[in-house]
This record gives structure tokens, C-alpha cells and sequence, in this order.
């Protein structure tokens, strides 16, 4: 008896322990891992270790809930031999359905939820733990991720893409807690999320065709000019074929002079996303980009004040 009741706690507290740390692993807040990984915590980097090859994570926590299932099983089964001796296979199934809401209570849903709650400091607790269960599981979880490592070759699966969106989601949720806590205010925080939300999106999405831009005759004067931005009510004129951009407040400045104050247009290729357009357009001091396809035609026309406008919407939770 001693012993079934022995191999049920030991089954039910490692079905615990993996359970609620895969919950911990993908709610830990990976920048506060960081942080402490660079301080010289030695648990901190070793879940930042693992935060960096989830693959063998995922692999560690999978064997050790089915190493915690068979003992529990075995358990279950001495029970039933133990209490109803000869009882057989219908005493068996009948003990492991009455024990099952303890095993889903006890080993599954209530680390889960403990976890959830306190990810950072039970994960840090288990991080020992983890490391001893990923040595002695390391045969096994190695063929799982070599399967694994086939199965996402097989199916094309960007890896470092998953991380990338993984890694955006994670740094949003630190913002929402820097707004909830007061560090950020609601602006700020609508700035940070936009940047996040537009970077890595191309550049075509934001750029509008020559076909659909008005564009002003080199050959015009200011005043001309002037009048071509009021009835198109347009702050910057870009002149045809590339010619160059004007600012309508220099024409206004100086309206007598005949010359059109013109500005060199940036270029940009039309791959490039969009945090990096923006960025060499403030370096340049440009306002207007021309956006050019692979065979260096130009094909549309960016406006550093649109850009800046795509940061400060608010994508959304």
C-alpha cells in the first residue's frame, strides 16, 4: 500500500512540476530573463538557455509528463490489485476514472494556474529542477527534436519568424505593464506598440503609386506651384519624373524669386520595410522618398509625415 500511495505522489508531483513549468515557460517575461541573465544570475541564464532553444525545452517537459503519466498509472494499477484483489481490468479502469479529477486537479489545472499567475518566480524555483530532467531525459528529447527539426523542414516553417512574432508579443505585453504601473504614458504607449505593430511591414503598404500622385511641372514657378498645393492641398509637390520635391513653405517665403526651390529625392528600394524607410529618411532630412522596384523604375512615393502618422495609430490590444 505504502508503496502505491509513494509512486501516486511521486507521479502527481511531476506531472505537476512540468505541467505548470511549459505554462511558466510561455508567460515568463523573457526581457526580465534577460535582465537578470546579465546581472550574473546563474538560473537566469540558464532560462535564457532554454528560452533560446524552445525545441528542447518543449521536448524536456513532454517525457517528463509521460514519465509522471506512467507512474502514475503503475500506481493507479496497485491500488487496484490492493483493493480489490482479483478485481482485474474493470477494477483497474474503475480506480483510474475515479481518480482522474484528482490527477486533473492536483497535476494539471491547478500549477497551470499557479504558474500563470506567478510565472517569473516559480519558473526561477523549478529552473534546477529542469536542468537535472533535461540531462537525464537529453536521449529521448534529442530524437523528439531531430523529429521535430525534420517535421518543421518539411512543412517550411520559418523559425526565426515565430520568434520574431513570439518576441514582438512578449515586448508588447511589457508595455501594457509599463502603462498599467504608470512608467508609460497612454501616448507613449501607442507610440511604442505602432513602432512595434509597422516595423517589419513593407514599404509598399505605405507608399502611393505614381499613377494616383499628383505631380507638378519642373518648368512651373512659385507662385504656379503655390497654386497647384492649394487646390491639391498638398504640403510637399513632387515634380514629374523624378525630378525632385518641393516644400510649399519655402515657395511662400520668397515668392518673387522665379527659381523653385527643388529638393533631391531619397531613394528607397521597394523590399525595404518600414521602420528602416523611416529611418533613412530622418537621417537624410527628407520628407519625400521615391520608392523604386528591382529594375530601378520608380513606382510610388513615400511621405515621412504619413510614416510618422502609422506610429501613433493604435494597432490594438
Amino acid at each position: 500500500m505504502w508503496l502505491a500511495i509513494l509512486l501516486f505522489a511521486v507521479g502527481l508531483t511531476l506531472s505537476a512540476f512540468f505541467s505548470g513549468s511549459e505554462t511558466g515557460f510561455y508567460r515568463v517575461a523573457r526581457v526580465r530573463v534577460l535582465i537578470d541573465a546579465m546581472s550574473g544570475s546563474r538560473i537566469a541564464k540558464m532560462l535564457l538557455w532554454a528560452i533560446n532553444n524552445p525545441a528542447a525545452f518543449v521536448a524536456t517537459a513532454l517525457v517528463g509528463n509521460n514519465v509522471a503519466n506512467y507512474v502514475v498509472s503503475c500506481a493507479t494499477v496497485l491500488f487496484a490489485q490492493i483493493l480489490i484483489p482479483g478485481g482485474g481490468a474493470a477494477s483497474e479502469m474503475g480506480l483510474t476514472i475515479a481518480l482522474a479529477p484528482v490527477v486533473f486537479i492536483y497535476g494539471e489545472l491547478l500549477p497551470k494556474q499557479l504558474f500563470f499567475a506567478a510565472p517569473n518566480r516559480l519558473l526561477r524555483g523549478c529552473a534546477p529542477g529542469l536542468s537535472v530532467a533535461a540531462v537525464l531525459f537529453a536521449p529521448v528529447s534529442a530524437a523528439l527534436w531531430v523529429v521535430g527539426f525534420v517535421l518543421q523542414r518539411v512543412a517550411r516553417v520559418p523559425s526565426q519568424a515565430l520568434r520574431m512574432e513570439l518576441a514582438r508579443r512578449e515586448l508588447g505585453e511589457v508595455l501594457d505593464e509599463g502603462h498599467a504601473v504608470g512608467l508609460l504614458s497612454p501616448a507613449q504607449r501607442r507610440l511604442a506598440q505602432g513602432t512595434f505593430a509597422a516595423a517589419a511591414r513593407s514599404i509598399r503598404e505605405f507608399m502611393i503609386p505614381v499613377a494616383r500622385l499628383p505631380q507638378a511641372d519642373p518648368s512651373m514657378n512659385r507662385r504656379e506651384l503655390v497654386r497647384f498645393a492649394r487646390r491639391r492641398q498638398q504640403t510637399f509637390v513632387v515634380l514629374r519624373d523624378g525630378a525632385g520635391y518641393v516644400r510649399v513653405l519655402d515657395c511662400l517665403l520668397d515668392p518673387e524669386d522665379p527659381r523653385l526651390p527643388i529638393r533631391e529625392l531619397l531613394s528607397t528600394p521597394i523590399s525595404r520595410n518600414f521602420l528602416a524607410t523611416l529611418l533613412n529618411m530622418q537621417s537624410a532630412n527628407r520628407e519625400v522618398a521615391a520608392v523604386r522596384d528591382q529594375r530601378d523604375r520608380i513606382v510610388g512615393y513615400v511621405f515621412a509625415e504619413r510614416l510618422r502618422t502609422a506610429l501613433a495609430v493604435d494597432q490594438g490590444p
